[in-house]
């Protein structure tokens, strides 16, 4: 596709075309605020928030915190196992945010709602298939989900990714996964990028809610150390090879594995399984625990210290 697209500054606002990349457990109000500060975009996980009243309440602040050159949005599950789904994309076109990230189903109903309030979408894609579907919806961007993102990543190279879909789709592309410097910024973009969604390093910053021992181990281990794990949804996932992980293994067991094939207990044992992981996790972000289980990516190569986010975001500028 040769026509122009938009820069992600364009469609944003922005100063610097950096998404600050939404991390379960991870983003929170005093993160996205240092962000929209220092010319940046920012985005949190509708499912940070335990009620639709504390949602409400944390987009509230953000838009009386929001600063010319910043922008900020939040990240909505669109299927049905997020149940909140309907309830959070109503506030979020209610309260009015920049823009909305979708994952992991169809962002129909999101581009139907929020683009008629002047509200950005975009699909969070790992492939060509799924981003000419998303793009045929209305959606503004494609974030392109790499096989270098940390979490649920995709399969593909960020080069080889970024190139296919500028070469067949009309939308602009942001790359995310495997971004940790300035170095690695321009070399997206130079790959046809319009800016990138950034998110493990920004786990050790000082905004982040998440525990001195998470952030350390940002710090302490690097892209050699992160390994795909089936362990906590069932769902391939990238997470620090600790010596918790290392004991539990990072494969399904034969028992776990003939349950997700039987196509009638397939949906209850993932959901369970999901559940589980999410506790476990949860408990692991949020304090010391043996049963350490640290979602992040390769991207950690480049944390050395514990630090602000505007210290961080003068990395990639």
């Amino acid at each position: 596709m040769s026509a122009t697209k938009p820069t992600l500054n364009d469609l944003l606002g922005i100063t610097h075309p950096i998404i600050m990349a939404p991390m379960f457990l991870v983003s929170n109000v005093a993160m996205l605020k240092a962000g929209m500060e220092n010319g940046i975009a920012a985005c949190v996980p509708a499912l940070n928030y335990r009620t639709i009243e504390e949602l409400k309440a944390a987009i509230t602040e953000l838009k009386a915190a929001k600063v010319p050159g910043g922008a900020f949005g939040i990240n909505l599950i669109v299927n049905k196992s997020n149940m909140k789904y309907p309830a959070q994309l109503e506030a979020a076109c209610e309260l009015g945010v920049d823009f909305i990230i979708t994952s992991l189903g169809s962002p129909r109903m999101v581009i139907e709602k929020a683009k008629p309030k002047g509200i950005k979408v975009f699909c969070d894609v790992t492939d060509l298939s799924y981003s000419k579907k998303v793009e045929a919806m209305g959606c503004d961007a494609l974030v392109a989900v790499n096989n270098q993102a940390g979490g649920h990543r995709g399969n593909i190279a960020p080069e080889a990714l970024i190139k296919e879909l500028n070469e067949n789709c009309a939308i602009p592309v942001i790359t995310a996964g495997g971004v940790a410097n300035k170095t690695d910024l321009d070399r997206a973009m130079s790959y046809g990028a319009i800016g990138a969604s950034i998110g493990s390093p920004f786990i050790a910053s000082e905004e982040a809610p998440v525990s001195q021992e998470y952030k350390q181990a940002c710090v302490d281990f690097g892209a050699k150390d992160i390994v795909m794990t089936q362990k906590i949804s069932g769902t391939p996932c990238t997470v620090i090879n600790t010596p918790y992980v290392q004991k539990i293994g990072t494969k399904q067991t034969w028992l776990e594995g003939l349950l997700n094939k039987n196509k009638k207990l397939k949906k209850w044992v993932k959901a369970i399984r999901f559940a589980k992981g999410m506790r476990d996790t949860t408990k692991a972000a949020q304090g010391a625990t043996y049963k350490t289980v640290w979602v992040a990516g390769p991207s950690i190569e480049q944390t050395t210290a514990i630090e602000p986010v505007a210290t961080i975001i003068k990395k990639f500028i």
